[in-house]
Formats: structure tokens, sequence, C-alpha cells
């Protein structure tokens, strides 16, 4: 009898070692998947948060965009305006400077003639006209206006405008200028006012 109670102890230790054996590797086997499925689920999220984080980030850098364009444009539409008023003014004073500088010229006009009513030399008159104009003159071509020759030049469309065409009092006067009726003059070397001549032909 206790034979047979060792064997049947011994047989259910080995029966349970099988059952330990066997249930291990399946609890095991659990175990093991698990993690693989967390892992998978926690690519798919990232990929997922990544997607998100993306958008967010494109996001971001749009509004960003946006408001340095809308400075940028309010900057712009500024610098138009601040630039349009000043060439306003610009316009306004910009004969300033020439209108101070004829002041003396009209002036000299007024003492003139004061003294045309006055003065009993014809000679001193004179003179005082002829200094008035060269003043006059003088100012003119400081800013640049100068006189358009005329006579005894080749007629030239650019500068010369013919009035009317006379036969030439000789033939080295054939298509040049005659007599100029009304003087041209050139601003800069850009024609303000054409010469109106008389042409020989």
């Amino acid at each position: 009898m206790t034979k047979d109670t060792s064997k049947s102890k011994k047989e259910e230790l080995e029966e349970k070692d099988l059952e330990t054996k066997v249930e291990q590797p399946v609890e095991e086997k659990e175990v093991k998947e698990e993690p693989k499925a967390e892992k998978k689920k926690e690519k798919k999220k990232s990929a997922k948060e990544k997607k998100a984080d993306e958008i967010e980030e494109l996001g971001a850098k749009l509004q960003d965009i946006s408001d340095k364009y809308m400075r940028l444009s309010a900057e712009f539409d500024n610098y138009r305006k601040r630039t349009l008023k000043e060439k306003m003014e610009l316009t306004k004073s910009a004969g300033e400077k020439i209108l101070v500088n004829v002041l003396p010229v009209m002036d000299n006009f007024e003492r003139a003639l004061q003294s045309i009513d006055e003065a009993k030399d014809v000679e001193a008159l004179k003179e005082g006209v002829h200094l008035i104009y060269n003043n006059f003159k003088d100012f003119i071509l400081q800013n640049g206006v100068q006189e358009i020759e005329a006579i005894n030049k080749e007629f030239d469309t650019d500068i010369h405008e013919a009035i009317t065409k006379i036969p030439a009092p000789s033939e080295d006067m054939k298509g040049k200028v005659v007599d100029c009726v009304e003087k041209g003059y050139t601003l800069n070397e850009k024609v303000i006012r054409f010469a109106k001549v008389v042409v020989g032909e």
C-alpha cells in the first residue's frame, strides 16, 4: 500500500509539472503578444499625433506669414501715403527758391518805375533797364535755362518751329534761319519753348 500511495503521489507530481509546463508557454505567449499589440497601437497613435503636430505647425507658420504680410502691407501703405504727401509738399514749395531769387529783380523794376517819373536823364534810364535785364538773364542762366541759338543756324525741327519761309537773301542762307520772331529756351538741355523762326529757301 505504501508503494501504491508513493506511486500515486509521484504520478500526481509529474502531472502537475506537465500542467505547469503546458500552461507556462501559453501564458508567456499571451504576455508576449500583449506588448506587440501595444506597440502597434503606439505606432498608430504616434503617426496620427505626428500628422496632428504637422498640421498644427503648418497652421502656426501660416498665421505667422499672414501676420508678416499684414504688417508689410500696412507699412507699404504708410510709405506710399507719406511719399505722396512729400511729393505734394515739394510741388507746392518747388517754386519757392526760384520766386525768392526773382524778388530782387522785381525790386529793381520797382525802383526803375519810380525813377522814370522823376528822371530827366534818358541815358541813365536806359542803363538801369539794361542792368535789370542782365540781372534777370544771369538769374535764369543760374537756374539751368539757356537761350536756343537760332539766327544763321541750320533749321532744326528738334529746337526750331518755322512760322514762315522767305526767299533766302543769299545762296548760303538756304535752309537756314533768317530771323527769330520768338526766342526759344531749354531747361537742363530739354526744350521748354521752341524758337519761332523764319527759314530761307
